[in-house]
Parts: structure tokens; C-alpha cells; sequence
């Protein structure tokens, strides 16, 4: 039975004490989704549920009387093996043996499915993160949302979702200009602007730049610096592109700050907040009213002297990300962003949106990387910046990624480099991914036996026996697997893919506690008995929900190890 399922039946058994006259209770002040838990200490049971606490007040009893009138009907539901009332009023439930067991088939069977859902489906998400400048390679700071961003449009995809990746290139402006006469200064052997770029790798893009076009040095002014500027802004762009590929992170759009005013974005933007009444002009400028829904001062979109500030692209942006028809828009912002959270949200509300239905704001802290104790400052590329495919060179794609998954993004982040390239247990990716690898020898060996098959999805159902797994490590282990979905949504509604990271983290433990109690294969002459059987059953299941798990991070799920 799996956590669904119960909590279905748990609904029925609502229903059924409502429609006897035990419960007086309205149907609609029932929960729609009744929710189920594992509880803390497996002592006691397999999964725990609050209903009774929910539905008491309105039921005009105390909790513990609410659960006392539910016991009899939980007892009743099939699969149920025992169940009892805990503290105030917790239904403490313990499955089955063959109930509990019955979910490694199913997850068998649903494969890459196990633990998706359709609950998002119809809705569509614009997840816009990183946005960096054109103007220098991905940095460390950069690195977190990289991942991050890209995990958790893959959780909304699992549920349904119409995600969008979508990179916002700031290719406007006084930054661009100063990026091209860096470059140009770089290449005719001139000291680079005092504010300009100074990084080691203004030096080699100058340097390609010229031997891509050997008469751009020739070109009169303003021409040339303009020549560079756009020949840089190209090379760079490409190459922010390469290192997002590289670290399995792929954008949909890469949407043009200059596009946006170039294709009239803006006057359509600001025509939707002039019919919405929040424009006004004040000193020759003009504003938006953003006071009105809790920013701290109203903005100025356009300057006294007619020059758009940068805040008439962000309005305009969000107008337009609406106009194409995406129900939410999702902004991932770095540290020095918390100012922007109630702007945009009042962004949205000057737009006529309801800001808590249609944008999210997300802050990520700081990532620093330390090595033999010390923090890594320096860039073997940029000199003066750590850049993200530094990070790469030095521990790989996947440890990368997860180790910038497991934690909240709202904390700062320290990477130990020296143990994200360990093979040994400390080491959180590493970990997981051998808890994969070593049921795929499992599976192996058994199918070099002539057990089973390798191939998982030609397996016979009807050798399976899920009540012959009865060890409490069998149990443990399948409850964690049964708890996956649940993770996976809380990932999905909280926008916290870490929690699937630390949940394939305990999956892992379970399983090693398992393999480590339970013979799994045959030694020497013996047979294999059903209980062989069962149990690759349940080490197939574990190692879907483990591959599972790793694809919505992104990162490889391997084989051998």
C-alpha cells in the first residue's frame, strides 16, 4: 500500500463515521488530501497521521475523541495490520507485511515514473536564473543557481509542469560598453579603463578577437571599440553557453535585454501599468506607484531626461513574460538581490496580478571553496574570480551539482574540495551513487546465476511474494522507498530539491543496512528460494527510486563505480 493510497482510505474512513452520524462533520470541511507521515521512531509503525487533530474543532470534540472514533474504521481497512492512538490524538498505522511489500512491485513496474505526478499539469512555470552579464565567464557565485535552477524546473517538470529555462542576457548598457573598451584597450597593447574589466581573461579574448578579425584594430572610432564590444559580447555569450552545457544545465530561451526594447516590449509594458492607473509623472520623470503594494519607495522608470533606468526592462520583462502566457514566473536572485523581492512583487501587482499566485522570488547566499583548509580565491582562467568551470575541473559535474543541490539555498555554502573528490562514504554524492552502482552488480551476479533476468522490466510479477519480506531492515528500507513521493512534492512545492538529495542519502543507508543483515544472493550450490526472489525485487525498487531521485538533480546514476 503506499502513502497514497492509505491516505485515500483514510479519507473513506472519514467519510464512512460522517455518514453514520459518529462524526458531525460538513463533507467540505474534510482535508482534501488527508496526510500521511512516517513517524520519527519506527517503533511506532509504519506511518502516522494528524487527521483527527484536523478535523476536531469543527467536529466539536477534542482530538484524542475525533481519532477515538476513526480507531475502529482504520482497523477495518485492508492491509492494516494494527493501529493506535498516540499523544493528543496521532493514528500511529503499522501495513502488513504484504501490504508494506506490495509497493516494491509497483515501483518496479512504474520504472522512471515512480514518484512523478500530474498534480502541476496544465501550468506553466518561467524559471529565469543566473542572468549573468555577458561581460566574464560563469563564476562561483554563479555556480549554485546553475544547479539549483535547473533542479527544480526538473521536479516541476515531474509533476506535470510546463518549465522554462530562460537565461535573461543583460546585453544593455554602460557595462557593455566599458566590456568592449577593455577589450579593445587589451588589444592594442593600451592600460585598460580604471573601470573597466581587468580580469586575466580580458587579455585572451582580446587576443581571439583579432584573430578572428585582423582589420578590426583599423577601424576608426567610435567604430572600433563598438566592433569589439559586439565581437566580445559574441565570444562570451558562446562560452557561457558552453560551461552551462557542460554542467547538464540547458536553457530553453535566452531572452535579449536589447530585445526587449528593440521589439517595443517596453511600450507595451508600460501600457499595460498605465491602463492598470500605477504610472505617474513627478519632476519630469516617470514612475510606478510601487508604495502601493509594499516596496519600500516608488521607482523611477524613465529619467527627467528621457533615459529609461533599469527598472523599466525589469517591468517590462515581467509584462512580457506574462503575455506569453506563463502562469508563474519564478526569479532566482544572488545574496545582493533581497531588495528585489518586494519590487517585483509589486511589479506583478502594478500589473493587475495577484503577486502570491503569479511570481516567486527565491534568494540564494553565497558559495565560497576551500582546499587543504584555505579558501580558493583565485581562477586558473579569470585570475581575479573563481569561475564555475574551475569548480568543474576540480571535482566533476555530478559532485558539483549535488553537493550545490543538498542544502537550502538560503544558507551560504562551503564546498570542501577535498572531500567531494574522495571515494569513500564522507562524501555525500559519492555515497549515493555507489548505494546504485553496487545493486547494479547485485543484479548482475544474480542474472550471471541464471536467477533472474537483467533486464528488470521482464521480470514475472507472479514470482514475487511480498509477504515474504519481513525483516525489520526489509521493512525500514521499503518504507523509505514508499516515502519518496512525498519528498519529491515537498521539493516541488517548496522549491527545495535539497530534500530529495538527503532523502536518496537515507535510501542509500537503508539499503547498505539491508544488504548487510538480509542475504540477498545464493552462496555456493544453494537454490535460489522465493526469498531470492523478493529480494532483488526490492533491491530493483530501491535502485529505480535511487536513479529516479539522481535524474531530477541532474546528476548520472552510474552502473559500476
Amino acid at each position: 500500500m503506499t502513502p497514497q493510497e492509505l491516505s485515500e482510505h483514510l479519507h473513506s474512513c472519514v467519510h464512512a463515521a460522517i455518514s453514520v452520524g459518529q462524526l458531525v462533520l460538513d463533507i467540505n470541511d474534510v482535508p482534501h488530501v488527508i496526510v500521511v507521515e512516517r513517524p520519527k521512531n519506527l517503533e511506532h509503525g509504519d506511518w502516522a497521521t494528524n487527521v483527527a487533530l484536523q478535523i476536531s474543532k469543527k467536529a466539536g470534540l477534542n482530538p484524542r475523541q475525533a481519532a477515538e472514533i476513526l480507531l475502529p474504521y482504520v482497523l477495518d481497512t485492508d492491509g492494516i495490520e494494527s493501529a493506535e492512538i498516540a499523544g493528543p490524538g496521532f493514528i500511529n498505522i503499522r501495513l502488513s507485511k504484504a501490504s508494506q511489500g506490495e509497493l516494491v512491485l509497483d515501483i518496479v513496474e512504474a520504472a522512471n515514473s515512480y514518484g512523478k505526478s500530474d498534480s502541476l499539469a496544465g501550468k506553466s512555470f518561467n524559471m529565469e536564473f543566473i542572468s549573468a552579464n555577458p561581460t566574464g565567464p560563469l563564476h562561483l557565485g554563479h555556480s549554485r543557481w546553475a544547479a539549483v535552477g535547473d533542479a527544480i524546473a526538473r521536479v516541476l517538470e515531474a509533476h506535470g509542469a510546463h518549465a522554462i529555462r530562460e537565461f535573461y542576457i543583460n546585453d544593455r548598457g554602460v557595462q557593455m560598453d566599458k566590456f568592449g573598451a577593455s577589450t579593445r584597450a587589451a588589444a592594442l597593447g593600451q592600460p585598460i579603463p580604471e573601470d573597466g574589466y581587468h580580469g586575466a581573461y580580458i587579455p585572451v579574448l582580446a587576443k581571439e578577437i583579432v584573430a578572428n578579425d585582423p582589420q578590426i584594430v583599423d577601424l576608426e572610432e567610435p567604430q572600433r571599440t563598438i566592433a569589439f564590444r559586439e565581437a566580445a559580447y559574441e565570444l562570451q555569450l558562446a562560452d557561457q553557453k558552453r560551461v552551462l552545457d557542460l554542467f547538464n544545465t540547458h536553457f530553453d530561451v535566452w531572452y535579449s535585454e536589447r530585445s526587449l526594447h528593440e521589439s517595443g516590449a517596453v511600450d507595451v509594458g508600460f501600457a499595460k501599468l498605465r491602463e492598470q492607473g500605477h504610472m505617474f509623472e513627478d519632476g519630469g520623470a516617470v514612475w510606478l506607484r510601487t508604495t502601493d503594494f509594499d516596496d519600500d519607495k516608488d521607482r523611477v522608470l524613465v529619467k527627467a531626461d528621457g533615459e529609461l533606468t533599469y527598472f523599466a526592462s525589469d517591468t517590462a520583462y515581467y509584462v512580457d513574460k506574462r503575455a506569453r502566457g506563463f502562469d508563474v514566473c519564478i526569479y532566482l536572485l544572488g545574496a545582493d538581490h533581497h531588495g528585489y523581492v518586494n519590487r517585483l512583487r509589486a511589479v506583478a501587482a502594478c500589473a493587475g496580478d495577484e503577486p502570491d499566485d503569479h511570481i516567486e522570488v527565491l534568494v540564494g547566499q553565497m558559495v565560497k571553496m576551500m582546499k587543504g583548509g584555505e579558501e580558493v580565491r583565485l581562477s586558473k582562467r579569470a585570475g581575479n574570480l573563481i569561475t564555475l568551470e574551475d569548480l568543474i575541473d576540480e571535482v566533476g559535474v555530478d559532485a558539483a551539482r549535488y553537493s550545490l543541490i543538498r542544502y537550502p539555498v538560503d544558507s551560504p555554502l562551503v564546498l570542501d574540495l577535498d572531500l567531494l573528490v574522495q571515494r569513500t562514504s564522507d562524501n555525500p554524492v559519492y555515497y549515493v551513487q555507489y548505494a546504485h552502482a553496487r545493486i547494479a552488480s547485485v543484479i548482475r551476479n544474480a542474472a550471471d546465476l541464471g536467477v533472474i533476468s537483467a533486464d528488470t522490466q521482464s521480470w514475472n510479477p507472479a514470482d514475487f511474494d511480498p509477504s515474504l519480506l519481513a525483516d525489520d531492515r526489509e521493512g525500514q528500507l521499503i518504507g523509505l522507498l514508499a516515502d519518496y513521493p512525498r519528498v519529491v512534492t515537498s521539493a516541488v512545492e517548496l522549491r527545495e530539491p535539497h530534500r530529495i538529495a538527503r532523502h536518496l542519502e537515507e535510501i542509500a543507508t537503508g539499503y547498505h543496512r539491508f544488504y548487510d543483515a538480509c542475504r540477498v544472493l545464493p552462496q555456493g550450490d544453494e537454490p535460489a528460494t522465493p526469498l531470492t526472489i523478493s529480494r532483488l525485487w526490492l533491491c530493483a525498487a530501491t535502485r529505480q527510486t535511487i536513479f529516479n531521485g539522481l535524474e531530477l538533480l541532474g546528476v548520472s546514476a552510474p552502473e559500476r563505480m
